[in-house]
Order: C-alpha cells, then structure tokens, then sequence
C-alpha cells in the first residue's frame, strides 16, 4: 500500500497513525527517529562514514547491489531507527530483499518497525495507551532505541523533537471545533466523577499527573496528598490540552502560571465557558458581590456547564472524591479563572487558530478602523497583560493594533454603541471574528447551557426579539427551546 503525503515526515505520521497509534505515540516515535536519522532512510551512522570508507548514499548502494557484504555485522546504524545489532540489520536486510527494494526504502523501513515494535510488547502497551509525548517519547529511548546516553537531558532533546511534529500535525489531524475541544475535556472529567480515596480508584489520576515529565517543582504527588489541582492537571494531560492549561499540584502556583501565559481572569463576576477553571478561596468575606477575592485560592475546579446564573464544576479532592458543585455567578468564594485557549487548538472556522495573537492570518485581515465581531469574553488593560477582566461579546472597533504574533492581546477593541458588547481593551486574536457590516445584528453560536434569558441579559436584547429573529431559520425555537450549534441573530 503507498505512503500517504507529501514529504517524508507526512508520509511516517500517516503511516503511525493509520496503524493506530494516537498522536502522543506518532510524536513521540518521529521525535526517537529524527534524534537517530533526521528522518534520513539512508543515513549511516555518525563517525562509521569515516571508517567504513562511505558516504551515506554510497553505502546504501553497495548494499544494495551487492558489493558490500558486510552489513550485518560491521555494528554500523542505519536507517530511520539507526537499526545496529546484527539480528536487526538482518532483519532489515531480508526484508528489503523480500520486498525488492532498497534498503533505504521508507515505506519497507516502516513496516520493518511496525512488525519490532509489536514485539516489544511492554512498548508497545505505553505507545497505545500515551497520554503524552513525553510519556511515549521516552519508552521508545530507553526500551526500543536504548542508545548510550538515556539521561534527563537527552529525554527532554527528543520529546522536544516529538513535541514539534505534535504541534505540527496533531492539531491539523483533530479537525475539531473550540467547543467540541472543550467538550472532550469536560467529558475526561465526568469520565472520573466517583473515583475516590476510600477505594483507590483515584489513583490512576495521580498516577497520570505524575507520568509526565519534568515533574512541576520537582515534586512528585502521593495518594494521600490533597489532589484538587492534580485532578485538573491530570485532565489536561489525558486531553492533549496540557500545552494550554497549566500543570501544578498547588492552586497558588496554578494562578502564577496562568498569569504568565496570560489566561487568568481577575474577575469574580466573569460568567465561565465549559471547561474553564474556577478557583476558590474559602476566607471570602461577606461582601463577595462588590469586592474582589485576591486571597491564596484553597480549591480548583473545571466548569462543567453554566446554565443561567448557575456554574456546575468537576472537581477533584471533593470530600475526597471527584464529584460535583454548583455555585451562582459572582457567588462568594470565587477566587478567579483559568480560560485557557481552546480556539488555539481547533480547526479554522472564520477566527484565527493560532490564539493569544499567534495567527498571522488575523494580523493580514484587518486593519485599525474595522468593526469587527468580538467573540470573547475577557479583555486586558495591555497587549501583553498577565490578567483580565470579564467583558460581553458583539459588535466592536478595532482602534490599535500591536505587533500581532508577537503580543499576547494583539488588538484594541472598543464596542460599537447598541451592539450589546462591553469590550473597551486588549484581547486575543483568537476572539476576533470576521468583520460586521454596518448597522447589522451579531450572532451567537449556541452553546451547553445557553438560555435564551441569560443571551439576553448578555447582549442586552430580549427572549421575544431573539425567537422573533430567529422563528423562521429555526421553526422548533421557542422561549424556552434551542439547540446546541444554532446560530442565533441576536437583534438589539
């Protein structure tokens, strides 16, 4: 059967994932085989040029027609996985020939592997089951490839390899929406709800946490540990999300790494998507409602769904289990939120997928004067901000643009009067939409939880002027009837 793709590096992710492996293993597979060959099927070892007399092309040659006889047994590497022990280079060899080919040949290199590595069934088991590149990256290191040099150093040089062609692929691969990304990770967490200390079962949670290396601070997590924030942690890493979401086991240290990355809301009132994280603080005072909580957060949380005033959270080491908690909008402990960024992840779909102002697509589309539509609900006092506060999506202007791909918060938006938005600052790329003729409606993609009362209030309309602008694009809608995906006009 041929390789699919263009290029050599498609061609191997192709052929890993079609054999079933995810995208963690795929990753953590090309990252061993380029530290080993650069992807080179034809690439002699290092140092072996010199002393067999070679060059790689020319080696390969005199393999293949037969005038070098030596290949088995000279200890050179060879090929993608630098194949060096006699019985392997044998290997490789009879399988060239059965296939009558080069030895260099990818697609014969590839099933060579594809049949090793299914014996090397403790392997094997890790690459089905990865949780991360790391994780994979490092069974093939020191169980498949074990070259010389296994240090901490060496693991962190090739997952890093595997973590490039991750990022390269894995996204493009998903084909997911933001809210369908942020729905598989509030299904991981559900997935868990039950799983308790007095049973053991909330061990593999800690077990997942503290599988992927360089463990935050060095520490390395036991069962009897409070494990609010490793259950967040935990759940980023099983969803592919762990480059996007902060990875701790204290919540104070949760806060600090979501300001650097710029995705922490300093906002107490700020009415959360699925799959934020809420932290709390269990010495709020009285006067929640009009002060802000800046104390050290006790208590973490995912955001299940928001239905009207009211949050559903996931949360782990809830009376020492994962379980649930409802609480009001601006409701007394709430500390802030974690928003990372989902749309960084997910497919195009009119918005830029780079996120955090990453996207060069966004910096060529609009220019300063535009009104375009503002999908967030956070903006910032700078481009480069560590926090924000909660705002209302709509209609806005963009009146500065700063260094896109560069900032974090690359444009400043001020709303359109009427439009039923309250941004008036900096926010993401990735929370711009395409741009709003004059005098027009915006839109709203439903979403879980989404009431057309809490709609709104937040656009500043009404329950009647929203089924009246909607009845006849969707003749089901009534006042208390929508469904997820419909895109509603939300007149003002």
């Amino acid at each position: 059967m041929a390789l699919r793709g263009n290029t050599v590096e498609e061609k191997i992710w192709n052929f890993l994932t079609d054999k079933g492996f995810n995208a963690f293993a795929a990753a953590g597979i090309m990252g061993n085989f380029h530290a080993e060959s650069g992807l080179k099927t034809n690439n002699l070892q290092n140092g072996f040029e010199k002393k067999l007399g070679f060059t790689d092309e020319a080696y390969t040659e005199a393999v293949d027609n037969g005038s070098y006889t030596n290949f088995v047994r000279d200890g050179a590497g060879y090929g993608l996985a630098q194949w060096t022990y006699w019985s392997r280079k044998q290997g490789l060899l009879e399988a060239a020939r059965a296939a009558a080919v080069s030895v260099s040949d990818l697609e014969m290199q590839l099933s060579f592997f594809w049949k090793e590595i299914q014996e090397y069934k403790a392997v094997f088991r890790i690459l089905k089951n990865a949780v991360s590149v790391l994780e994979a990256s490092n069974a093939i290191l020191h169980d498949f490839e074990n070259p010389q040099d296994q240090s901490a150093a060496v693991e962190q040089k090739r997952a890093g390899y595997g973590q490039a062609y991750y990022d390269k692929y894995a996204a493009a691969d998903s084909g997911l929406t933001e809210q369908q990304i942020r729905q598989v990770h509030v299904d991981i967490a559900r997935g868990w709800v039950g799983c308790r200390e007095a049973d053991g079962s909330h061990k593999p949670i800690i077990d997942l946490y503290n599988s992927m290396l360089p463990l935050p601070r060095g520490y390395k997590v036991k069962y009897t540990d409070a494990w609010c924030a490793t259950f967040g942690s935990a759940v980023a890493i099983k969803a592919g999300n762990a480059d996007i979401v902060p990875r701790e086991c204290g919540c104070g240290q949760l806060i600090e790494l979501a300001k650097q990355m710029g995705i922490w809301v300093e906002d107490d009132a700020y009415v959360p998507d699925m799959a934020d994280y809420i932290l709390y603080d269990w010495q709020d005072g009285a006067n929640f409602a009009t002060t802000d909580n800046t104390g050290w957060p006790d208590h973490v949380g995912i955001v299940e769904c928001v239905s009207g005033q009211t949050i559903t959270v996931i949360e782990g080491n809830i009376s020492d289990a994962v379980g649930r908690r409802n609480l009001q909008v601006n409701g007394r402990y709430i500390r802030g939120y974690i928003c990372p960024k989902y749309a960084s992840k997910a497919k195009t779909s009119g918005t830029s997928a780079g996120g955090g102002g990453t996207g060069a697509a966004v910096s060529s589309a609009y220019k300063e004067g535009d009104i375009v539509q503002f999908n967030g609900k956070v903006h910032y006092t700078s481009a480069n901000a560590d926090s924000g506060s909660g705002c209302k999506p709509g209609p806005a202007k963009i009146t500065q643009i700063y260094q896109p791909g560069k900032s974090r918060h690359p444009y400043h938006l001020i709303a359109v009067s009427g439009g039923g938005s309250t941004v008036h600052g900096w926010v993401d790329a990735a929370d711009i939409g395409k741009a709003v003729p004059s005098g027009s409606a915006p839109t709203h993609t439903v979403k879980s939880g989404d009431t057309l009362s809490a709609l709104a209030k937040r656009y500043g309309s009404t329950v009647d002027k929203i089924v009246s602008a909607n009845k006849s694009k969707y003749p089901k809608m009534t006042k208390d009837y929508i469904l997820v995906g419909w895109v509603l006009t939300i007149p003002q």
